[in-house]
């Protein structure tokens, strides 16, 4: 029969099938009032309501190699929130607010358990969000994905009232930079980490206990990214500037909401960096600017605000600090720290 030539070709229908009727499920626990329809036609409806001259945001991103980590522990409930939260901050930094999420998961063999762990994952996630996991895709695909391969990636469309915008435009010389705290690598820098530590070679370092961590290496590395939107939103009106500290580190990323002729000064000794990033820096014996090119270094998140402001915004958002300013350049929009 074709249903078993399929099969014996590597893409089993029955167990899709399966996978699909336990997340459609989780999907829909994530529905909003904007949804319309429900999960499982060709195309996503939602409806935009609440917003008198509304600016749609989207945003797509992968989970990266984090993945590989997570395939090596056989765990997979974390990355889901990854995603979402990356995604989601990456609109934040325009002002928007999440409306709906959709996914992409690729796999060699498809796991119906590996599909629920990284769906809760992901409506876990969307639902602290009030954002609907709307739709997706799940692809088995033998011999493009090998062994345990998992790939992950979101896409994320919201919205912010287009007088609302935020997009660096009003930065100015003189203001001052403002930082939260990240929880950990978030979701770069993992090639990086995997080579140090040798983990594809050797995964059983990832349950070694490190004290200074105060969990394994591998609990330490699936920490996930966190989100910022309910930190930041009620601050969002003072707010100038956004940069989301990913990949690229501070060098690629802090610019990116900087006008012309202006820099970021920031000042390394304001915040303490993370264990774990220290820890890397001595297994792999990586210099202080390679570590700042690669890694979040205990920063998630930098905003920009008129120095008037610094009060008002610290009171909405006390856990953030001022860890430098803008200040004046020739050229191209860049970094540096003090």
């Amino acid at each position: 029969m074709a249903t078993d030539a399929y099969r014996q070709a590597g893409v089993d229908r029955g167990a899709a099938g399966s996978a699909k009727d336990r997340i459609f499920n989780l999907a829909r626990s994530t529905f909003t009032p904007g949804v319309l329809g429900d999960i499982g036609a060709f195309g996503a409806l939602y409806k935009v309501t609440g917003y008198r001259d509304p600016v749609l945001v989207a945003h797509t991103d992968g989970v990266g190699t984090k993945l590989r980590v997570a395939s090596l522990m056989g765990r997979y409930d974390t990355v889901g929130e990854d995603i979402v939260h990356h995604c989601t901050n990456d609109i934040l930094t325009c002002g928007a607010q999440p409306l709906f999420f959709l996914d992409y998961m690729g796999m060699g063999a498809l796991s119906t358990d590996k599909v629920e762990q990284l769906v809760e994952g992901l409506a876990r996630a969307c639902r602290g969000l009030d954002c609907a996991l709307i739709g997706g895709e799940t692809a088995e695909m033998p011999g493009m994905y090998h062994g345990e391969d998992v790939e992950l990636v979101g896409f994320v469309v919201g919205a912010v009232e287009s007088e609302g915008v935020i997009d660096g435009s009003s930065i100015r010389a003189g203001d001052a930079l403002l930082a939260l705290p990240s929880s950990g690598l978030h979701t770069n820098g993992y090639s990086l980490v995997r080579r140090v530590f040798g983990i594809d070679d050797n995964p059983a370092v990832l349950d070694a206990h490190h004290d200074e961590l105060g969990a394994t290496l591998g609990a330490a590395l699936l920490v996930p990214h966190r989100s910022y939107v309910a930190a930041l939103t009620p601050a969002l009106d003072r707010i100038k500037g956004m940069a989301h500290i990913t990949g690229g580190g501070f060098p690629e990323n802090v610019p990116r909401m900087l006008p012309e002729r202006l820099s970021a000064r920031l000042e390394p000794e304001t915040w303490t960096v993370p264990p774990l990033f220290r820890l890397i820096q001595r297994t792999g014996g990586i210099s202080e600017d390679e570590m700042r090119r690669v890694f979040n270094m205990g920063v998630g998140m930098i905003v920009a605000v008129a120095p008037e402001d610094v009060a008002g915004v610290r009171a909405g958002v006390p856990e953030a600090f001022v860890v430098g300013e803008v200040a004046d350049a020739a050229g191209r929009p860049q970094v540096t720290f003090s």
